[in-house]
């Protein structure tokens, strides 16, 4: 075959037979990390916990989206954590979380598969700036931190729980409604 007949065959290929080759190369990666995971890290996991820490499950995934900015926002979650260059196995699963700013409001959206209702705990931090999940039943565990995007009246608060999933709305706190100082008038 001459040099031209392979530019041609090369040529006539289609646009998309282009992404089939690409698609087949992430395939082919993908199981190739899956294979390493599955024989080193698995090793690297047991030799971290010891002997005596319970194995699994693992539950490990992230997501990406947009954020207000229009730069993407990656968001981890799971019970597998890497602190201090090690990585740990928490009994507790740090679940998906969503969180909506309203004009009046803020609305969080938890996924918390597989706990009763009267299994969950809400708590609003200190500085009313941060919303805490606890959730735990005999085969599952949840926390989660929540970073508000401004203050919140804790006792607004209504919370519901169907399907697995947790919606709490919160009222904001107007910046008229925030504690002032008061003024001391000299007698």
């Amino acid at each position: 075959m001459s040099r031209w007949d392979d530019y041609n065959k090369r040529r006539r290929r289609g646009f998309f037979d282009i992404f089939d080759e690409i698609f087949r190369q992430m395939e082919e990666e993908m199981n190739r990390l899956l294979r390493e995971f599955e024989t080193l890290e698995t090793r690297g996991f047991i030799e971290e916990l010891g002997p005596t820490r319970r194995l699994g499950p693992y539950v490990y995934g992230f997501r990406i989206t947009i954020g207000p900015d229009g730069k993407p926002v990656i968001e981890e979650f799971g019970n597998v954590k890497k602190v201090e260059g090690k990585k740990m196995i928490s009994e507790e699963r740090e679940p998906l979380v969503d969180v909506f700013e309203h004009e009046d409001n803020i609305t969080i959206v938890a996924e918390l598969p597989g706990v009763e209702k009267d299994k969950i705990k809400l708590e609003v931090s200190d500085d009313k700036r941060k919303l805490i999940i606890r959730a735990s039943d005999t085969n599952r565990k949840y926390y989660k931190e929540v970073e508000l995007p401004a203050e919140v009246d804790p006792k607004s608060a209504k919370a519901t729980y169907k399907n697995g999933v947790l919606e709490v709305v919160l009222k904001k706190i107007k910046t008229s409604e925030k504690k002032k100082g008061y003024e001391i008038k000299v007698e």
